[in-house]
């Protein structure tokens, strides 16, 4: 039998469910001849449409069916799959072997890291894939290397960055043949290209006896196009198109372009390559074949919408200096009966609408619906609503192995190493869930929770040897019990992590750290990180890894390492093996090609997320790319509108957008703003879902809490008080309550910065220790300064900014002692404690310094890091510590002072700027009162007689501890939660 004088091409027009339609066909014309059926091979494009297909024949074979081979040409097992077409017995020259994806990503990461110098290995993998990428497009096109020369001729018209990047290019393709021929392998899509030619040669020498369909390929790759032009006029074969556009007339078919280039320049204008129908028409042009020898398949299923649908999606889409036309539309034409669209204010709006939509659509027997979004963070967030009526969704991307638990042990293995066990990356590591799973999990978790308790504040020495300085036994420990315990505990799980610090210690490369990762994470964990379906993809990838490392990049910083550990993981898609909902999928854009539902549910319809944004290449400026005859970057656009107009054929379509994304506005997709302008009075909205979205954890009342305001029994209430609580007790006294009567404190943040109290107390312990020295040297004072700033927990960044500031207000207090000596002023004590009975309560407190006067009187001081209360505030009956501290010395609370005590002068000494100089007194007292402040021999009394009030309603009586919030002090907020501040404030509720 000789070949057709014409190829036998079809479309499946978008209204129609392409597999269902399909198998339709295929049946019919197979009617009374299984064997034969079974006999025949399907081309398709990826393994979802195979599953698709599958599932169309189970529905519609009625009883028993031997399926076709169905074959997917993407997958990189192509040869296995079609058998004995492509290498037969007796086959000389057999395709050389694909080299591992791995294995060539890591040489091309050291040749890059060859040729950029300093590149670590992170980066020099990324750089690698994206140059991967690039080869293979080329490979695909058939474009050869030597094409590049002329390519280096226009990059004298480049940017710096563009020529670079180009000549690096030519070196590295030029090397990798080099490359390639010492392993032996070739890369994987130029073996895809020689056995789609084999395959060729092969079927016009010898044409298979049964039925060979291509069906839904739309890639213009040469290779492909040759053997869909030999499928097409070879007996029995034919090609059938997924949503060609056959009611586009001839001028909007020619305006999608590619153009014919131009006589006097020689080049060509740039197609409309963003069209939904531009890589079918490039495809078509390929295979020496146009749109009129293009039949349409004329089966059909239960399953397609109305006709006039494709008629509708056709005219939306038309070229951009066609869409004048839609003026002129009659209202038919518009028209897009089972169409809605639903714009709601949120991502998590629009995903609760979703699942309600979803929900919706099970109450109906046999129903079938789907979510097709490139948005993963959408998916997710519906695949969590879903669970809600316990639907499992069939999620076909399924998750990163980098957001699993393997992949998140491994990652923060590597943090840990790489930040040098600091706080953060160590306590995440000890905690996750894989470590130490078993028995031994609760003793484990409670000296973790000890340990975490001790890292509160700033960040210790690096390294496992900060942990152990960290730990040591120490004068005056008020968490000596914590430490003693943790200390124990800490034995056994320094064992476990000295292997993994030890084998980092040195420079080593990038094979060594991926197998101490391995060899640690397997003891960590018990090997738990290994099991099951996501540990097994774990394991395979570090067995990827670690096979291909040692031809990799030669310079690996562990530092760069949890960045390439957690690219490499991301990429890892895990899918649970038992499936999901048998009616309910939630698909990607790749793997809902030929796939249609009853309800189809197009998501994400925001600029940047459907179509995303082109990556940018990082090798090839665009110009060369279109110079060399590579797809341009806006291609995938092209692509994805027409994922989007063929999911537009289903007979219930709802879109979806939100106008906010996750980081501020959005825009709408372009694809949304052309339906939504074709359509105009015939444009359906969909709110309904908006309202249940809204309406379903709505509660049925709201009853906002009261202001608290606790009033516990007398025994409960404290008697003894600081005094630097006392003004936490008049401003908010639920703050006073939740601190000293309930013991609640706030922990510190884990590695903090050296902020304000760490700095005030560090102040304040150099002050001590130069006054109880007593020689009083300024050169002293200023050493002591300086060797603070060399521990190891002072970040750099403070170090820079506050060292300087800092030693010129020492100077000033240095300064200002001496010429208080001289003056005959003397230090009697520092950080001096004292108590004294006041108004039934016992009142204590610590006085930075007391110095005694020239008259015999005492001056209380107070340092202060920032700026001094206010005599306003001081006046208003707030920040009395001094006062109150005067009130203990006068009481002779004081040891060592006397019982004949009286208070003389108060003063501040702030170590702030003021004016040209860090450092100056401020006085919250006056000996007359001037300038509105209290007259200095009346400021203890003043305080006595404050301290007496809130004694006596809140510490002996029975006020109530009302939440306040008071502007004259500052407000920490530390129990503002906890107070449910933001349920009552700004109520007016009294």
């Amino acid at each position: 039998m000789g070949d057709k004088a014409q190829p036998a091409l079809f479309t499946i027009p978008a209204h129609r469910a392409f597999a269902d339609a399909l198998v339709a066909g295929l049946l019919a014309q197979h009617r009374g001849q299984p064997i034969a059926l079974a006999q025949a091979m399907l081309l398709l494009p990826n393994s979802r449409a195979v599953r698709a297909i599958s599932d169309a024949f189970v529905r519609q074979s009625g009883g028993g069916l031997l399926l076709p081979r169905l074959v997917a040409i993407g997958d990189p097992d192509l040869g296995e799959q079609v058998g004995g077409a492509l290498d037969p017995l007796g086959e000389e020259e057999p395709v050389p072997p694909a080299i591992a994806p791995m294995r060539r990503q890591m040489i091309l990461a050291r040749m890059v890291q060859d040729m950029k110098p300093g590149t670590d290995a992170g980066q020099a993998l990324l750089l690698a894939q994206a140059l991967g990428a690039v080869l293979d497009q080329m490979q695909v096109e058939e474009v050869a290397p030597a094409a590049l020369r002329d390519g280096l001729t226009l990059s004298e018209e480049l940017s710096g960055h563009w020529q670079a990047s180009l000549r690096l290019f030519d070196i590295v393709i030029a090397r990798w043949p080099v490359e390639l021929a010492r392993t032996g392998c070739i890369d994987l899509a130029e073996r895809r290209n020689r056995l789609f030619d084999r395959l060729t040669a092969r079927w016009a020498m010898h044409p298979p006896g049964g039925t060979v369909v291509a069906a839904g390929i739309s890639t213009t790759a040469p290779a492909i196009a040759r053997l869909l032009r030999r499928i097409g006029t070879m007996p029995g074969g034919m090609v059938v198109f997924a949503g060609l556009d056959q009611h586009m007339d001839a001028d909007a078919w020619d305006a999608i372009g590619p153009f014919p280039p131009d006589p006097l320049t020689g080049r060509a204008a740039p197609g409309h390559a963003s069209h939904p129908q531009y890589a079918l028409k490039r495809l078509l042009d390929a295979m020496s074949a146009t749109r009129d020898d293009v039949a349409q398949w004329r089966w059909g299923s239960e399953h397609d919408a109305r006709a006039v649908r494709a008629r509708n999606i056709s005219n939306a889409m038309l070229p951009p200096r066609l869409t004048s036309r839609w003026r002129d539309l009659k209202t038919a034409e518009r028209s897009l009966a089972g169409v809605e669209a639903l714009e709601v204010a949120t991502p998590g709006e629009e995903a609760q609408a979703i699942a309600i939509a979803l929900r919706e659509a099970l109450e109906t027997p046999e129903r079938t619906a789907a979510l097709v979004t490139p948005d993963r963070q959408l998916a997710t967030r519906v695949s969590a609503h879903l669970r809600r009526w316990g639907i499992e969704a069939d999620d076909s991307a399924g998750q990163p192995l980098s957001r699993l638990p393997p992949g998140t042990l491994l990652l923060t293995m590597a943090e840990a190493v790489a930040e040098r066990f600091a706080p953060v990356p160590l306590l995440a590591l000890l905690k996750h869930p894989l470590v130490m799973r078993g028995e031994g999990r609760l003793a484990w978790l409670e000296g973790v929770r000890g340990l975490d308790l001790l890292l509160r504040g700033p960040r210790p020495q690096a390294g496992l040897i900060g942990i152990d300085l960290l730990l040591q036994p120490r004068a005056d420990d008020r968490q000596r019990l914590l430490r003693d315990e943790t200390r124990a505990w800490w034995q056994d799980a320094r064992l476990k992590l000295e292997p993994l610090e030890r084998a980092f210690a040195d420079a080593i490369g990038l094979g060594a750290q991926i197998a101490a990762l391995r060899e640690q994470a397997g003891a960590l964990s018990g090997d738990a990180v290994w099991a099951g379906h996501q540990g097994h993809a774990a394991g395979a990838l570090f067995t990827e890894l670690e096979a291909a490392a040692p031809e990799g990049p030669r310079h690996a910083d562990p530092r760069a390492l949890p960045a390439m550990l957690d690219h490499l993981l991301g990429r890892v898609a895990v899918r649970p093996p038992q499936g999901g909902h048998p009616r309910i999928a939630i698909l990607g854009l790749i793997e809902a090609q030929l796939v249609q539902a009853d309800l189809m549910i197009l998501g994400g319809l925001n600029e940047g997320s459907w179509p995303g944004l082109p990556a940018p290449d990082p090798w090839l400026a665009p110009r060369i790319r279109r110079e060399l005859g590579l797809p341009g970057l806006e291609a995938r656009i092209g692509l994805a509108a027409h994922d989007f107009a063929s999911a537009l054929g289903a007979p219930h379509v709802l879109i979806t957008r939100a106008r906010r994304g996750s980081s501020g506005p959005a825009v709408a997709s372009r694809f949304w703003l052309r339906l939504k302008a074709m359509a105009g009075p015939q444009w359906k909205s969909a709110d309904r879902y908006a309202v249940l979205a809204r309406a379903i954890d709505t509660p049925p009342a709201y009853l906002p809490v009261k202001r608290p305001a606790p009033s516990p029994p007398a025994a409960a209430r404290p008697k003894l008080i600081p005094v630097t609580d006392v003004d936490r007790l008049k401003a908010d006294p639920f703050a006073f309550y939740a601190r000293r009567v309930l013991r609640l404190s706030r922990l510190d943040p884990v590695d903090a910065d050296a902020g304000p109290a760490w700095r005030g107390t560090a102040v304040h312990e150099i002050l001590q220790h130069w006054a109880e020295a007593g020689a009083f040297d300024p050169a002293d004072l200023e050493t002591r300064a300086r060797a603070m700033f060399d521990q190891p927990q002072v970040h750099p960044l403070l170090k820079a900014l506050w060292q300087p500031r800092l030693i010129e207000a020492i100077r000033w207090i240095a300064a200002e002692v001496v010429r208080d000596k001289a003056e005959g002023r003397v230090i009697l004590a520092v950080e001096k404690e004292g108590r004294a009975d006041v108004a039934g309560v016992t009142l204590m407190g610590k006085a930075d310094r007391i110095d005694r006067l020239a008259d015999g009187r005492i001056g209380i001081i107070d340092y202060k890091t920032g700026k001094p209360p206010s005599a306003r505030q001081v006046k208003a009956g707030f920040s009395l510590q001094l006062g109150l501290l005067g009130v203990i010395a006068e009481m002779g609370g004081f040891e060592g002072l006397g019982q004949q005590v009286e208070a003389g002068d108060f003063e501040y000494w702030s170590l702030a700027k003021k004016g040209d100089q860090f450092g100056y007194r401020e006085r919250p007292v006056d000996p007359l009162g001037k300038r509105d402040k209290i007259v200095t021999d009346s400021f203890t009394a003043h305080a006595h007689e404050h301290f007496e009030g809130v004694a006596r309603d809140y510490l002996l009586g029975s006020a109530p501890f009302r939440a306040e919030i008071n502007p004259e002090v500052a407000n920490y907020g530390d129990y503002d939660q906890l107070m449910r501040l933001e349920e009552w404030y700004g109520r007016g509720d009294g």
